[in-house]
């Protein structure tokens, strides 16, 4: 009963293999365990769809948008200090600005934003497990199988200690990922729930089966939890604010004031003067208000402070404000001065106007812009698109949005699987808009 539940949930999944979206979805169930498998298939898959709709990419006026980003980009890595190491930062940009230009000429219906999101969720329960098992049970390995083809490191204790890293390189780039995925499996939970338990909404996915609801009852529980433990400030304000935005979304006024209380209680406790602050810490564990005012971390040193690293940052920008120092020069220029090790300044925008200059920086930030405002858009006017199909594509822009808000206070481009997956989504959301965009202004021609 089970399995054969499951097998019509997931008929996608069995569906021919011949398709290019068909591989897209196996790469975005198998990345998590196997970057190079999932890098490698994607890649083969934007081949293609270039070679079959290279008209229709060739056409988009977002498109060129991002043309001229990369040459801007290019033409700062040719200034840079350190040429060799700006030519290589590219590799952390370009080719995932042709990844999205094919996916969003193969993205184009709701119904591939729905499987886009499953493959999502169910990737990421092993990954969870993992991490969780990291944490509480003292799993540590070290597993390798065909070279790097499946290369599993499981670090004890976690990375930094205390905090779940799971397969990923650190614990704040793993709540990355979990962000976005809990985002979307909550989306597709709410509208399970409106399938399964309110008995209204229109057919959209699956049969009245409550094996999906149940699935997902536990892969946003199980999400979430480890998000927790990940011990991530960021992560935890943008899981809170994607609750706040779908209970808001649905009218669900009681759970609105109920997660602001509850917010409020653990800001309190973190933050207010040392009376009210002891009523509060009586409720809330140190683990949250501690993490929160860095009481579980004193004596943090000033280099390692986000304040620190974003002026620099900018005096960085001010001094090459057209074309930047060149992508990857933060970190030496930042030790030279600190003489402390770091990667990035934790936020995206400035990192790229200290490295690549102000031009090729406003105009990426335009260019999200255009497609977040253009989405907003969409999802109030349109008269194409129903409430469920709304719902779905409100979860892809919640978590563009979330996106946009992680890399404000830190940098999510050094991952290969984050940074794909990140960029996967933005060619939904750009795919599906274009259609619709279409379809409006030919109904405004005819009419």
């Amino acid at each position: 009963m089970l399995g054969a539940s499951l097998n019509k949930v997931f008929d996608y999944f069995k569906s021919r293999w011949q398709s290019s979206w068909n591989y897209s979805l196996w790469a975005l169930l198998i990345f998590p365990l196997s970057p190079l498998v999932g890098a490698v298939t994607v890649g083969f898959v934007s081949l293609i769809t270039w070679l079959k709709q290279s008209r229709k990419i060739n056409r988009r006026p977002l498109n060129w948008g991002f043309a001229l980003l990369s040459i801007l980009l290019i033409v700062s890595a040719g200034f840079a200090q350190d040429k060799t190491a700006a030519f290589l930062g590219l590799f952390n940009l370009l080719p995932f600005f042709l990844l999205f230009a094919a996916h969003s000429a193969l993205i184009q219906t709701f119904t591939q934003l729905r499987q886009m999101a499953w493959a999502l969720v169910i990737g990421s329960m092993p990954v969870a497990i993992m991490g969780l098992g990291q944490l509480f049970l003292g799993w540590s390995f070290k597993f390798q199988f065909v070279w790097v083809v499946f290369s599993w490191t499981i670090r004890p204790g976690g990375n930094p200690p205390g905090r779940i890293a799971s397969l990923f390189l650190h614990a704040n780039t793993f709540a990355a990922y979990l962000v976005i995925v809990f985002t979307l499996s909550l989306g597709l939970w709410i509208e399970q729930w409106r399938l399964n338990i309110k008995g209204r909404g229109e057919r959209l996915t699956a049969p009245h089966s409550p094996v999906p609801f149940l699935f997902l009852s536990v892969a946003v529980i199980t999400n979430f939890i480890t998000l927790i433990f990940t011990n991530s400030r960021n992560g935890w304000a943008i899981a809170i604010f994607a609750c706040l935005a779908y209970a808001l979304y649905q009218g669900w006024r009681i759970l609105v004031g109920s997660v602001a209380a509850i917010v409020s209680s653990i800001l309190l406790a973190a933050f207010a003067p040392s009376p009210v602050a002891h009523i509060f810490r009586w409720v809330v564990p140190a683990f949250f208000w501690a993490r929160l005012n860095d009481d579980m971390y004193p004596d943090r040193p000033v280099a390692l402070m986000r304040k620190t690293q974003w002026e620099f940052a900018w005096s960085l920008a001010q001094q090459h404000p057209w074309t930047g120092w060149g992508l990857r020069s933060f970190s030496t220029l930042y030790r030279a001065k600190m003489q402390i090790p770091l990667g990035h300044p934790h936020n995206l925008f400035l990192m790229l106007s200290a490295e690549t200059g102000f031009p090729s920086t406003f105009l990426f930030c335009g260019l999200l812009a255009w497609i977040l405002i253009t989405s907003v858009q969409l999802l109030q006017k349109s008269k194409y698109i129903n409430t469920g199909d709304k719902l779905i594509f409100f979860s892809y822009l919640l978590s563009f949005v979330g996106w946009i808000l992680l890399n404000t206070v830190d940098v999510t481009l050094f991952d290969f699987r984050l940074n794909a997956i990140s960029w996967l989504i933005l060619a939904a959301i750009s795919g599906v808009l274009h259609r619709y965009h279409e379809k409006d202004r030919l109904a405004s021609h005819q009419s």
